[in-house]
């Protein structure tokens, strides 16, 4: 009888001891998210900061386009309002913050197209400056996305594995939204070096 108990208790120790073991590698998978999402902002901030000094070296040459800085500036401000918590990165709110991002993505691509039409602008060393850092933050945006995605991709893992995903369910984890292409992008952009006469 003592036997019986013995290897009974024994099970019981082994059954808490991986779920204890389970719970801590979903923890700490868990802040391994938060922090690939706080280099995210750190990189989308670094963005944001350099658009105002982009703006007054833009706006100091005459007759620039001003729908297109206006289009600069409130991007930047819807941006920077949209708030997402690391404890709440579901599918449906990183959509809406890849919206906003990729709102100012898009105006900052107008600001630098219609910079190509002032060449007084672009002899600016000031502007040649500011466009590099922000091709350089570009790159660190996306770089932080793919090792963003990297760590979802590695904590949904371990959550939704049998038998993990019971421990998972009691404990309240719950899966991550990944940053995702923009709709469209998966189509090739037209170009065409044909003039029409």
């Amino acid at each position: 009888m003592n036997k019986k108990i013995w290897i009974v208790l024994g099970v019981i120790a082994l059954v808490i001891f991986w779920g204890v073991g389970a719970r801590n590698s979903m923890a700490t998978s868990d802040q391994e998210v938060k922090a690939s999402w706080a280099n995210v902002q750190s990189a989308y901030q670094r963005r944001a900061d350099l658009i105002p000094n982009l703006v007054k070296t833009v706006q100091g040459v005459a007759n620039f386009e001003k729908s297109t800085l206006t289009a600069v500036i409130e991007a930047r401000a819807s941006a920077t309002q949209m708030k997402l918590d690391a404890k709440d990165l579901s599918p449906e709110n990183m959509q809406k913050y890849q919206a906003a991002q990729s709102s100012l993505g898009g105006a900052l691509s107008r600001l630098m197209v219609v910079a190509e039409n002032y060449p007084q602008l672009k002899a600016t060393e000031n502007f040649s400056e500011l466009q590099a850092q922000l091709e350089g933050t570009e790159n660190r945006i996306k770089e932080e996305r793919d090792r963003f995605n990297d760590s979802v991709k590695g904590y949904n893992s371990l959550i939704v594995t049998f038998p993990n995903n019971l421990i998972a369910s009691f404990s309240g984890f719950a899966e991550k939204g990944f940053f995702q292409a923009e709709a469209g992008s998966e189509k090739a952009p037209e170009v065409n070096f044909d003039e029409k006469k």
